[in-house]
């Protein structure tokens, strides 16, 4: 049997894999995760290496539209209601010692490292990571050979790594700190150490191109005249929301990811000049999309809208044919049993709820159903005392800018079923407010989401929905994958 080497390059927004065929070997994998999608960026190097080399997924989606529960779900498999990290906050079990304990614990990290596989992990892990309420820079994640994470939130400069567990301070030299450099450097260099008797796993995560944005010195002056899309939802309330909260930062985004595209070239290269590019799967994706202005929400991912949910995913590696467009919904919750099933773990071993793409981008090595309907889900967060420059909206709300428009609140949490299976393009969700407000959503008819049919669609088929949803909302591991 074969088995696959892993690289993972995991920056803010999109993820990737490499993974290394070997016969009678195993094979590696290499992330990667930056901020924005592929198909509208100036990722050129990158659709050129992976995307044409390969597949790309144009209905790739998050489970839930925020950093900390998507990357959650992307280490473990699991729907956010199963590893109960509910957003970026310690007490909403942002790399908490709950998290550490139990679901962490069973990452696929640990699967990976059991199969003798070399691991490496560089950049941003989880947003709290590294508080000294929780484990300090000492805790590393079990399954992680070597280990160089960002304690906190995103920085480019002046940040603390921990390196195996032991703090290392980062100023603003570019040359020996500028952070998405770093971290690939450090990944050629473990490359290069690695036993070549034993597959590799590598995990890139760039904090490109999360705020604060700031782009190498060679690329500060790169798309001065771009600005944001103005698609069918931008700067437009819609129809009967429950939650509408315009401002332009693409550029420096745009600017951000040009070292990102740089990062996945010296990776293939790296690869093709150590001879194992045609033996390494490659997957580019996100933890979550991102809005600049649709439905006059200034700048955020917490929404349940499509520019919130839709991920870009782009993989190459044995087996996949080039050039390849796959219309199947895949999602983040997908990755980790993927990254399984390469390796050769037995699945039904993992208690996960995604379920293996591999058999969608590589027919002629597996067998495979794809899935007709999934769950988002997302927990609201909110500040309990009042904004004190916005006092006239009261507790409950965070995330506010200028002029009080708030990207988050308390009861932005909401639970949906998005159904995609060639025949319908739908959306159902229900908020857990007062008002058990639901949104429903063709999106043949009405892609850019700007009218809640609600009151339109047959009863019939709400409460079909809604029973659909409840499952959903309670299943854990096969049973996600089961349900009529």
């Amino acid at each position: 049997m074969c088995n696959y080497h892993i690289t993972s390059l995991l920056g803010y927004l999109l993820f990737g894999a490499l993974v290394r065929l070997h016969a009678g070997t195993r094979l590696n994998l290499v992330c990667l995760t930056p901020l924005v999608s592929l198909l509208q960026t100036p990722m050129k190097k990158t659709k050129e290496l992976i995307g044409e080399a390969g597949a790309t997924f144009v209905n790739a989606f998050t489970v839930t539209p925020l950093c900390c529960p998507s990357r959650s779900s992307i280490l473990t498999g699991r729907y956010p209601h199963n590893h109960e990290v509910r957003n970026n906050s310690l007490s909403g079990n942002c790399s908490s010692v709950q998290w550490q304990q139990g679901p962490e614990a069973l990452a696929f990290p640990v699967y990976l490292s059991k199969q003798k596989y070399q691991t490496f992990f560089g950049g941003k892990y989880l947003n709290q990571y590294g508080r000294k309420d929780a484990g300090d820079v000492s805790h590393v994640p079990p399954g992680w050979d070597q280990w160089n994470a960002l304690v906190g939130n995103s920085q480019y400069y002046n940040y603390t790594l921990s390196v195996n567990g032991k703090a290392e301070q980062h100023g603003d030299s570019y040359e020996k700190d500028y952070l998405t450099d770093l971290i690939l450097n450090r990944s050629l260099s473990f490359l290069d150490d690695r036993s070549p008797q034993h597959p590799f796993f590598i995990m890139l995560a760039p904090p490109a191109p999360h705020s604060p944005w700031t782009a190498a010195p060679q690329y500060q002056k790169e798309f001065s005249n771009v600005q944001a899309p103005r698609d069918g939802s931008f700067d437009k309330p819609g129809k009967v929301l429950h939650f509408t909260l315009n401002q332009n930062a693409l550029p420096l985004r745009w600017q951000a990811l040009l070292s990102v595209d740089d990062m996945v070239e010296k990776l293939v290269k790296k690869l093709d000049s150590i001879k194992e590019l045609n033996n390494t799967y490659i997957f580019y994706t996100s933890d979550n999309g991102y809005h600049t202005g649709q439905f006059s929400l200034p700048i955020d991912k917490r929404q349940l809208y499509e520019f919130d949910i839709r991920i870009p995913l782009l993989v190459r590696g044995p087996g996949i044919k080039p050039n390849q467009t796959i219309k199947a919904p895949v999602l983040n919750i997908d990755l980790a049993p993927t990254f399984l099933d390469i390796s050769g773990v037995n699945l039904s071993t993992a208690n996960m709820d995604g379920q293996s793409f591999l058999a969608q981008m590589a027919p002629s090595l597996r067998n495979g159903t794809v899935r007709p309907f999934f769950l988002v889900e997302y927990t609201g967060e909110g500040n309990p005392t009042k904004d004190p420059t916005c006092p006239k909206l009261g507790p409950g709300v965070s995330q506010c800018f200028p002029d009080c428009v708030c990207e988050d609140a308390f009861n932005n949490t909401y639970a949906c079923v998005r159904t995609l299976d060639g025949k319908q393009d739908l959306q159902y969700c229900e908020f857990a407010d007062s008002e058990s407000f639901v949104e429903v959503y063709n999106l043949t008819s009405d892609p850019h989401q700007l009218e809640n049919i609600v009151k339109k669609v047959d009863p019939a088929i709400l409460q079909a929905m809604n029973q659909r949803l409840i499952k959903l909302q309670s299943c854990v591991g096969d049973s996600c994958r089961n349900i009529k």
